[in-house]
């Protein structure tokens, strides 16, 4: 069995999700479209050897989104910048299925797995706000359960579509006039329920043959999807408790479907508050408290639920019943909110003051959260971490700077990259196959 290894990726998201963030006096205002904050962010995650980059992308937008949400870079465009300025990090796009075509997802992260020699990793979503559906002339959203079906037949089809050419295909060879053997050229002919494509892909296979696959399951069907195609899983588990369960359960599901458990990597994302006291640690977390208004958490905790409107409910009364509101939407989250308001009989000013920045178990002395990374990985409550920057603008300077090095000198976290590693590699993930390649092996084998 291959030694398990901590992975850490870094969430590049502006000035993060939240609808006050951007007054934070250290945070960039202009973030979401300002290169040099994404280059100097990409350097940081770099010199700490993480594995990788990670953007997150939605594509519908209110005047009440949150601010990072109303003007930001669209994930390719920005990583393909990025991959010009490093050489080792993993750029991972999130891009959806429910609004786009399986022939130009698969030629776009092919290409940009070109453009970093095998550096690049797709967030596989659904888009869970039913406004979607407007900006790509449907009329109508589709429903949850839906939404992963169309996600499996669209995932079968890239990865098919990227086995259009054997590793060996292109020949290149001027003196005989042969660029390519045609023999190794295949086009893909799927006709499914929800997709129709021929192919061949007009690009080669990259360095690492496919982008490693990233996936956010967290409700049933999200969780079952993860377990069958995802390679790496961004998720909110909270407790150390809750963590393992959700660890369990994701391994478990992973070999039932016959796929080995460490090639699969879960990765709660954590929003890390560090100081060299506990008390300047708290402070920082009650100064990103004190920016928050009602109004914004609110609607912070209507988003979930499709921008349901809670102001209309009395605040200090329990927390409404809303029926199935929510339920097409992100479920997992409204599932969880509703849970927790019932559970601990909470009024909705309380609900929405404490979704809007939870207080995460990672806040204190560099120390203290390279202690609980360490107990989380080694426990099986995570592979590793996506860092992002909800609590504190400097989140992510703060864990490379001062959690890092102590990881790395306990020997929990790499010291250096393998130079010519993809990011597969540097996950510990198998290069796979190319499906023809593979059955013109099979066949010499049978033959002999």
């Amino acid at each position: 069995m291959t030694e398990r290894r901590l992975k850490l990726g870094a969430m590049l998201h502006g000035v993060g999700t939240g609808w006050d963030n951007w007054k934070h006096p250290d945070a960039v205002a202009d973030a979401g479209t300002n290169l040099e904050f994404y280059l100097e962010q990409a350097k940081q995650a770099e010199e700490a050897k993480l594995d990788f980059a990670f953007v997150a992308d939605s594509v519908y937008i209110t005047p009440d989104s949150t601010p990072h949400y109303l003007s930001r870079f669209e994930p390719l465009t920005i990583l393909s910048a990025l991959a010009m300025a490093t050489k080792h990090l993993g750029l991972v796009a999130t891009i959806t299925v429910s609004y786009t075509q399986p022939y130009t997802v698969a030629r776009q992260l092919a290409s940009l797995d070109h453009i970093s020699k095998g550096r690049a990793g797709w967030n596989v979503v659904t888009s869970f706000l039913e406004g979607t559906a407007a900006n790509y002339s449907q009329e109508e959203h589709y429903p949850h359960d839906l939404r992963y079906q169309i996600a499996d037949e669209f995932l079968e089809v890239t990865k098919g579509l990227w086995d259009s050419w054997e590793d060996d295909a292109f020949l290149r060879d001027k003196k005989a006039g042969t660029f390519y053997e045609r023999d190794k050229l295949h086009a893909l002919h799927h006709k499914g329920d929800f997709f129709s494509v021929k192919g061949p892909l007009n690009i080669s296979r990259s360095k690492q043959g496919q982008p490693v696959i990233f996936q956010a399951g967290m409700s049933e069907a999200g969780r079952d999807y993860a377990a069958r195609h995802a390679e790496g899983i961004f998720c909110g588990v909270g407790s150390i408790e809750n963590a393992k369960a959700y660890f369990k359960d994701i391994k478990q599901r992973t070999a039932a479907y016959g796929r080995d458990p460490n090639h699969i990597s879960v990765m709660p994302g954590i929003n890390p508050i560090i100081a060299p006291t506990e008390e300047e640690a708290e402070e920082k977390y009650q100064q990103r408290l004190s920016l928050i208004t009602l109004e914004s958490a609110l609607t912070s905790l209507g988003r979930p639920f499709n921008y349901y409107d809670f102001s209309k409910h009395d605040l200090d009364a329990p927390f409404p019943d809303l029926g199935d509101i929510g339920k097409e939407s992100i479920q997992s989250t409204t599932e969880k909110v509703v849970e927790m308001a019932k559970k601990r009989q909470m009024t909705l000013r309380e609900v929405a003051l404490e979704s809007a920045i939870p207080r995460t178990p990672f806040i204190g002395t560099p120390k203290k959260v390279a202690d609980l990374v360490q107990q989380w990985f080694e426990e099986e409550a995570a592979d590793g971490f996506i860092i992002g920057p909800e609590a504190s603008p400097s989140s992510l300077q703060d864990f490379t700077a001062h959690v890092v090095p102590i990881l790395q000198e306990r020997g929990v976290f790499r010291s250096e990259y393998d130079p010519a590693a993809t990011l597969r590699e540097n996950m510990g993930l198998p290069i796979p196959q190319n499906r023809y390649t593979e059955k013109r092996a099979a066949k010499v084998e049978v033959g002999r």
